[in-house]
């Protein structure tokens, strides 16, 4: 454990580090990338473009800070970044480079204030969480090595279907190039392929929802093309230039967001590509066959870009249990009675929910899910019972 000196000392530095902001993180990853220019291969240099990592390590930074004598209380923003890390493939010496450059950022923007005392107590501090997360992420390595079909590292799989789900998302199917078995996961989880587009200067990773149930043999991730004010490198690479047949490298699946119980009441909740996990929980709950009821409530903006339509009305034949609700933003017609126009209002459909015992789970753009969680928590559902995936960096709702 860390002394009490030391604890105190950190905690001191909190309106420093709240006075500088995201100043502290760019500074940061300037210094890094230009010393350490390999870890470009493993960070999404887009979300460095858009500045959401630098706010999102800023706010881990802080949280640490504030929190350090109770780092009990961090334990969920923990489980879900050593996920990341491991779908990442980061290694403990990753954290001596970021280490020592988080320290150099601190000496540099804070010369007066970062004495030798301050600087001691962040050394500790830094080591401590840096232990925390050395330790769960072997953890993690360990289970998908050692797992049925598990594997540590990247490993080639073979694209064996690509198919169009809507105007925006394309799936991309899976399987080993080795014919071995494949990892099982649980349903939520996602799948990380690491890829180097044509004139792309480092490999870049990223994490995509698999968006079936779990078979032992292939996986299937569905992939949104991103086009907005920062275009989708590697999105835009799999939609255009990975074609049926094609190699990509595989990390194992991984991500703390993932379904709680196949018995109980559940509500899943998204918008946009946010649905393909809950296409995966949605699939497992009906082959299980448990005859627990299920809420599907999706979000998009017309019925051009409403992925899975067809599976999701296949599904409710299948499984009675099963309600769907659906909102398009755009003034489409609407093909049934559980179709709606605007934002996606919960509290018109409270009595058909479980809002007293039931698992709500969310995954879609923060501001939606922020929305969603805030109308759930206004009928009464416990927080506990709320659970959300978030795309990039980690944030909070």
């Amino acid at each position: 454990m860390l002394s009490a000196q030391t604890m105190a000392i950190v905690k001191s530095t909190v309106p420093l580090l709240e006075d500088a902001g995201t100043v502290i993180t760019e500074h940061f990853y300037a210094r890094m990338f230009r010393a350490n220019p390999e870890l470009k291969d493993i960070f999404n240099m887009s979300n460095q473009q858009s500045g959401r990592q630098q706010f999102a390590l800023f706010s881990a930074i802080a949280a640490y800070a504030k929190n350090i004598e109770n780092p009990a209380v961090l334990k969920t923003a923990v489980e879900r970044i050593a996920h990341k890390h491991t779908s990442l493939n980061v290694q403990a010496h990753h954290y001596d480079i970021v280490g020592h450059h988080l320290i150099e950022t601190l000496r540099e923007l804070a010369p007066a204030a970062f004495t030798a005392e301050v600087e001691a107590a962040w050394t500790e501090a830094y080591a401590f969480l840096a232990a925390i997360f050395i330790g769960r992420e072997g953890e993690l390595y360990r289970q998908s090595e050692q797992g049925v079909g598990g594997w540590r590292g990247v490993r080639r799989f073979t694209v064996i279907k690509k198919k169009v789900e809507s105007a925006l998302v394309t799936s991309f199917v899976l399987a080993p190039s080795d014919g071995g078995a494949v990892l099982r996961y649980q349903p939520g989880q996602y799948l990380s392929v690491r890829v180097k587009p044509a004139g792309a200067d480092y490999w870049e990773i990223r994490q995509y929802s698999l968006s079936d149930r779990a078979n032992g043999e292939y996986y299937r991730i569905s992939v949104k093309r991103e086009n907005g004010a920062v275009q989708g490198a590697v999105s835009n690479h799999l939609h255009d230039a990975v074609q049926q047949g094609d190699e990509i490298e595989v990390l194992p699946p991984a991500g703390d967001f993932f379904l709680q119980s196949l018995n109980r009441p559940t509500v899943l909740i998204s918008a946009g590509v946010g649905l393909t996990p809950m296409v995966s929980m949605l699939e497992a709950i009906v082959h299980a066959n448990t005859g627990a009821p299920v809420a599907f409530l999706h979000a998009c903006e017309n019925a051009q870009q409403h992925s899975f339509a067809g599976r999701i009305a296949a599904l409710q034949q299948a499984y009675a249990p099963l309600r769907s609700f659906t909102w398009y933003s755009a003034l489409d017609d609407l093909p049934s009675p559980t179709h709606f126009h605007g934002l996606m209002e919960i509290a018109p459909l409270a009595a058909q929910l479980p809002l007293a015992d039931g698992n709500f789970y969310l995954c879609g753009p923060t501001g939606f899910m922020k929305f969603a969680k805030d109308q759930l928590l206004a009928l009464g559902v416990d927080a506990a019972r709320i659970h959300y995936e978030v795309f990039g960096p980690h944030s909070d709702l």
